[in-house]
């Protein structure tokens, strides 16, 4: 596994997703998404992603776990910002200096470790300067508590403004064959930094492996609720899919390590390192995964991948 630098940080050029192993996607089993994690480090998958919003901090727990024994193998990455601890799944998002410190104090707990490698907004509060938000993440810095800052989700003008008072290491957002959103709205301001992309759900939330039928989701996975998933949609954007696999088929890959390949690949285009976390909760497909960067993409065969987010129908939420 190549290595990447984000910010002065060195990590693995793919990381892994821990999300599903705790929520959102249905049932995941304890004591597999323990394995998959230890996996993932044995195949040099060292940048593990974490929230502490992630099934209430039992993601934060598992990971930790999991890294149990194997801390200094690993480059821990997890946010804050996120509460859904209001009840009845209602988001609220809180950015105040003096939670962030909290929330930062009791993600170690819960990790088991006395530093957080990437420690990212999870979102920007509204109600909260980010300055004053990105002041608090220095202190953590100061305090030997972080190593280095991220922020998800955020434009270019929000980056410039966290940027002048810290340096970012990593800007964090939704990227891959069918959401292309960030080349738009914070890939210049990176660029110019110095800023790397990590990219989250670069597998379409596992649509673009074509192993997922969107009708057969259980009732549970959050999946159901999204519009590209919705029966008509996923019935047009299957194609999508099914391009990335004849792609696949000829280099004697799969459709998902063709949709990895991509998005590693447009680090040169874009100006910025970029990092692709695919998540899973399964040993299997984190070793399919760990091997989609040795798969070489042809000019042609980017001409019929970056076209395919032209084709998508339905919006990203």
């Amino acid at each position: 596994m190549q290595r990447v630098e984000l910010g002065g940080l060195t990590v693995s050029a793919e990381g892994l997703g821990c999300m599903g192993m705790s929520s959102v996607y249905g049932a995941a089993d304890w004591d597999e998404s323990v394995a998959t994690v230890r996996r993932a480090l044995d195949l040099g998958v060292t940048f593990i992603d974490t929230a502490d919003a992630y099934g209430l901090g039992h993601n934060e727990v598992l990971v930790g776990r999991a890294l149990a024994g194997r801390r200094d193998e690993a480059q821990i990455a997890t946010k804050t910002g996120m509460d859904f601890t209001t009840g009845r799944g209602r988001l609220v998002v809180r950015n105040d200096p003096e939670r962030i410190k909290a929330a930062a104090d009791a993600s170690l707990l819960r990790l088991g470790t006395d530093r957080i490698d990437l420690y990212y907004l999870h979102r920007v509060d509204p109600q909260v300067p980010l300055e004053e938000s990105v002041g608090a993440l220095a202190e953590l810095v100061a305090e030997g508590k972080v190593r280095a800052i991220g922020l998800s989700e955020v434009t270019g003008e929000q980056l410039r403004t966290a940027y002048a008072v810290h340096p970012v290491a990593a800007v964090q957002s939704e990227y891959s064959l069918w959401t292309r959103d960030p080349e738009a709205t914070v890939a210049d301001a990176a660029r110019e930094l110095g800023v790397g992309l990590v990219a989250y759900s670069p597998l379409g939330r596992g649509f673009l492996t074509g192993t997922v039928e969107a009708g057969a989701l259980a009732s549970g996975d959050g999946r159901r609720r999204l519009a590209r998933f919705a029966e008509d949609a996923a019935a047009a954007n299957r194609s999508i899919a099914q391009k990335a696999a004849r792609i696949a088929a000829a280099k004697g890959a799969t459709a998902g390590q063709v949709a990895l390949a991509w998005v590693a690949a447009q680090a040169p285009r874009l100006g910025v390192p970029v990092v692709p976390i695919p998540g899973t909760k399964r040993v299997r497909w984190v070793e399919e995964n760990a091997a989609a960067l040795d798969v070489r993409l042809t000019e042609e065969d980017l001409a019929v991948l970056d076209a395919l987010a032209e084709q998508v129908v339905g919006a990203r939420y």
